[in-house]
């Protein structure tokens, strides 16, 4: 669970990164989020080389730890060129990256059906993405305060269509399999689920429109970091959901 969860991460934030306005983001931010990427793939490799080891694990984890490898390679260059603000391997490096957390995280163990669960950990990651990319850039214009809004903007649009498609899936698998709820802690999951990780998000994406008409990037910043954390306790309330009725909520 936890690489798997790495691996979403790292999903979501290249994604926000090949949707972005780039050209409007100075290089240094890039260059810091390559660092993170680094870190968590680095992460991933260490859990799947410690996973081979383990019997009956439905999952090749050869491949994957090999990807992350590759991954954190690619995240270092990645920051490399990014210093010296090469923009054009730095994009290349962008998509690249986004193409091979996709490709792992599309062979890591899901609940049933496959299909939802492989639509569910996509939408995941879009929406930790979406969240953790949007609250980074906030931070970043207190170091390029001249920098124009647009891109966060952007990514508040982003991060909002993103949890709007969660609320999406997660409703097709509680029309389909809402009756395997018994007991209050599934029923507590599933609250936070809702709550924290889905309608709580929603509304502080409200919230960070409206405060970016007034160009208060700090504002929407707090309220962003919020968001992160509240997406978060959705997401881990949805992961403890699958790994009880191994259904994708």
């Amino acid at each position: 669970m936890l690489a798997q969860f790495g691996l979403e991460l790292i999903a979501g934030i290249s994604l926000m990164w090949c949707l972005m306005p780039r050209a409007q983001v100075t290089a240094g931010f890039f260059r810091i989020q390559m660092l993170l990427v680094l870190g968590l793939s680095v992460l991933v490799a260490l859990v799947m080389g410690w996973a081979e080891s383990l019997p009956d694990l439905s999952v090749d984890t050869r491949f994957l730890s090999v990807v992350a490898t590759i991954m954190a390679v690619c995240a270092f260059f990645g920051s490399v060129v990014w210093t010296l603000d090469r923009r054009t391997p730095g994009n290349l490096l962008v998509f690249g990256l986004f193409a091979l957390s996709a490709l792992a995280l599309a062979h890591m163990p899901v609940g049933k059906p496959v299909w939802l669960s492989m639509l569910s950990s996509f939408v995941t990651a879009a929406t930790l993405g979406g969240a953790v990319t949007g609250m980074l850039l906030g931070h970043w214009y207190l170091t390029a305060p001249t920098m124009s809004i647009t891109p966060l903007k952007q990514l508040t649009w982003l991060f909002l269509a993103a949890v709007v498609a969660r609320l999406v899936v997660s409703g097709i698998s509680w029309h389909l399999y809402g009756a395997g709820l018994h007991g209050s802690l599934p029923w507590t999951w599933f609250a936070l689920r809702w709550l924290a990780g889905i309608l709580g998000p929603l509304v502080l994406c409200g919230m960070t429109l409206r405060i970016l008409r007034y160009r208060n990037t700090q504002a929407a910043t707090g309220v962003l970091f919020a968001a992160v954390i509240l997406v978060f306790i959705g997401e881990m309330s949805a992961t403890l959901l699958l790994g009880e009725l191994q259904r994708p909520f």
